[in-house]
């Protein structure tokens, strides 16, 4: 099974946000998805504003309702064959906590920026040429090509721009942006994610 884990600060916003809407999205795959936090607050809930911005992107409220945060420890990265933080500070700690991720950890915007260059004939021959051809292996070979990218594609002007903005105790605006951040980097990872494994040889 693919396993892919979303990574924020407390574990109540930007990461759990994260992970439920690639879930709904993946569902069909059995694509496993999870959230922690670098700083989580233990099993507290999403805040109600993220809440209501999962409920607007079709995520069933009663997931939304049930989450409950935790702090990100070695074991959540053991197996993750996709770590996607929310910011550059909670990529460096996760290369701090499990070094051999490194290479298939990125925030989320980045992995974006970085998956764009990438045809969908790009993904689907590097996955195509994994030494493993089950879904996990195949994602390993697609996420290898947008690692690869590294270095070549154009970092942004403004560093931040790699980042999920946080959002929490700050204003609804604040909320709206962090979201509208978040959804074509979902985009992005969905589609990867989609080309890989959905062709995953019976």
């Amino acid at each position: 099974m693919v396993e892919i884990v979303t990574i924020c600060t407390g574990n109540i916003c930007r990461s759990p946000l994260a992970a439920l809407a690639l879930r709904t999205r993946l569902a069909d795959l059995g694509v496993s998805v999870v959230s922690a936090g670098t700083r989580g607050l233990a099993d507290h809930a999403m805040t109600d504003e993220a809440q209501r911005l999962a409920a607007a992107r079709g995520i069933p409220a009663a997931a939304a309702a049930e989450h409950r945060a935790r702090f990100l420890t070695e074991a959540h990265l053991a197996s993750a064959d996709l770590v996607l933080a929310m910011a550059r500070d909670h990529r460096r700690a996760v290369a701090e906590l499990a070094p051999a991720r490194s290479r298939v950890a990125f925030t989320i915007r980045e992995f974006a920026r970085l998956a764009g260059s990438l045809s969908d004939a790009a993904v689907l021959t590097a996955a195509a040429a994994a030494p493993e051809q089950d879904a996990a292996g195949r994602l390993r070979g697609a996420l290898a090509a947008v690692s690869g990218q590294r270095g070549l594609v154009l970092p942004p002007a403004d560093p931040a721009d790699d980042d999920v903005i946080d959002p929490y105790r700050r204003s609804w605006a604040t909320y709206e942006l962090s979201g509208a951040q978040l959804d074509p980097a979902l985009d992005a990872v969905a589609r990867v994610v989609r080309l890989a494994v959905a062709q995953t040889p019976a």
